[in-house]
């Protein structure tokens, strides 16, 4: 497996591989690898000739200072999973080299509502920070196509519009969300859980099942107040939000009359540490 940090060396690698035809899948990560990001690698093993992933934790999609300082960052160990996984190249660049001091971060790209509302109303100018590096690491890596876990829905989202609007020659290829036994979406931040926040956790996909259970049954206002009581019930949990929404415009739906578009999304804070969950609710 290679490994990188230069941007001018991974470009000229790839290059050269594309030259020979061959097709690259790419992973983007910020790193602190689990179960979930390895099953991404391993599709895009199994569709492409060469499969690339980058660990770049990005700073300017945080909005909170202490949020970026806290997260994990294991680049050896990353390293270790990636290579039993099959990965073929690794791109890990330091800040510096993303993001020189003469270069601005900016996409001049309106998102319209899709990074107004759930995440982008708690977390300002998270997603223009995730656009910005997603881009640079296209270009970078130039991939046949790209590969993201559906946990992060409305970042999906995103990309997506970035990708048609700028016309973008990479195909996304959206995964499901990998859980573990209990249901708790994998996620970097589950490791900052204490044990007894982790036995709780998987209260958030229960809720999230019981509303799908629910939905076209209840009114809609009804049942998000159900779905926030129910989750707060429990001592430690503190909803930031949940939203009934449509799964393409992310906008929220009033009623069921296009039900087959709905997703639940949540957003909790479980002790210091804030989760994200989300589901179809008629698939």
């Amino acid at each position: 497996m290679k490994q990188f940090s230069s941007i001018p060396e991974t470009a000229e690698y790839l290059r050269n591989e594309r030259n020979q035809g061959l097709t690259i899948g790419f992973v983007p990560t910020m790193g602190a690898l689990h179960e979930g990001h390895l099953d991404l690698i391993r599709r895009s093993k199994r569709e492409n000739d060469l499969t690339v992933c980058s660990i770049f934790v990005n700073p300017i999609q945080f909005n909170n200072k202490e949020d970026l300082a806290k997260y994990p960052r294991s680049l050896a160990r990353d390293s270790i999973l990636l290579e039993e996984s099959g990965c073929d190249l690794v791109f890990a660049p330091e800040a510096e080299e993303m993001y020189p001091d003469q270069e601005p971060a900016s996409l001049n790209l309106s998102f319209g509502m899709l990074d107004k509302v759930m995440e982008g109303k708690f977390r300002p100018g998270h997603f223009n920070g995730v656009a910005i590096v997603v881009k640079k690491l296209f270009d970078i890596v130039q991939p046949t196509c790209a590969y993201f876990g559906k946990k992060d829905y409305q970042q999906l989202a995103i990309i997506r519009y970035m990708v048609n609007t700028l016309g973008l020659p990479v195909k996304l290829i959206p995964c499901e969300t990998i859980r573990d036994a209990d249901g708790l979406a994998m996620s970097s931040r589950n490791a900052r859980l204490t044990v007894k926040e982790r036995s709780l956790a998987p209260e958030i996909y229960a809720v999230l099942l019981q509303v799908k259970k629910a939905a076209g049954n209840m009114n809609v206002n009804e049942l998000k107040e159900w779905a926030i009581n129910k989750l707060q019930e429990h001592t430690g949990f503190r909803v930031e939000y949940f939203e009934i929404g449509d799964k393409d415009s992310l906008m929220p739906l009033a009623d069921w009359d296009n039900k087959n578009k709905a997703v639940a999304f949540i957003a909790v804070f479980l002790g210091d540490v804030r989760l994200i969950d989300n589901v179809e609710l008629f698939l």
